[in-house]
């Protein structure tokens, strides 16, 4: 699998490739945003690079990281894994509304960053990174899931509450989708996380809870998804 990784420190990224490397990866090195940007536009024969997986670190010398995040996502749907030295839900929230599919937080261990490369992937098919439903939608196509001023189109993965459509990234329509189709029925962290992330790696778990509050805030109804306690998640249809 080719990855980008965006980098601005030469030791850290040279470490970095260097573990990559052993487990399979060919890394190409951008060490600011400006690289960054240029590495995902097409050549001047049109074809476009295809990565598996960005692994974009916010910090960088010239540009804002989410500002560079947000670009990334105009220009290609390849996994983006941001990599932050913010530990609060609110910056990481931030990230996933500009379109990236995870993060890590600064310092990470080698193998919980090797776990969420290996899971964005495994959700990844078609032309440069392009992600379908991951088995979530397929299920059900050709369903649009009505819930309340909420409505779920599964074939074309759109979201809208009120008629007005919701940018919402690919974990959180597949997270979504999969609620919906079951509303009021408990789903337990365990397996949305399987359904999801398509792991059962146990650190994805803080992952979940970044990304339900992110779609609660997106879709501006808290009350939409409710948390279970000590069990998971379910979908409460609104009253009419």
């Amino acid at each position: 699998m080719r990855l980008l990784l965006v980098e601005d420190d030469d030791h850290v990224a040279a470490a970095l490739s260097a573990i990559l490397a052993r487990h399979g990866f060919a890394v190409t090195h951008a060490r600011n945003g400006e690289e960054a940007l240029q590495a995902v536009l097409p050549t001047a024969q049109g074809e476009r690079p295809s990565y598996g997986v960005i692994l974009l670190d916010l910090g960088l010398p010239d540009l804002d990281g989410y500002q560079v995040c947000a670009r990334i996502r105009k220009l290609t749907t390849t996994p983006v894994i941001m990599v932050t030295a913010r530990s609060d839900v609110r910056s990481r929230i931030h990230g996933l509304n500009l379109g990236a599919d995870d993060y890590v937080v600064k310092p990470y261990d080698t193998g919980e960053l090797l776990a969420r490369i290996h899971a964005v992937s495994r959700r990844t098919s078609g032309p440069a990174g392009d992600d379908t439903a991951g088995g979530t939608a397929s299920a059900a196509e050709g369903t649009v899931l009505r819930l309340g001023a909420v409505a779920v189109e599964l074939p074309t993965r759109r979201v809208s509450v009120d008629g007005e459509p919701v940018a919402l990234t690919r974990k959180e329509f597949d997270l979504l989708a999969l609620l919906a189709q079951r509303p009021g029925v408990v789903f337990r962290r365990e397996q949305i996380i399987s359904d999801v992330w398509q792991t059962s790696w146990e650190g994805t778990g803080r992952t979940l809870e970044v990304h339900v509050a992110s779609l609660r805030a997106k879709l501006r109804m808290p009350a939409l998804i409710e948390t279970v306690r000590g069990v998971g998640y379910r979908l409460v249809v609104p009253a009419a």
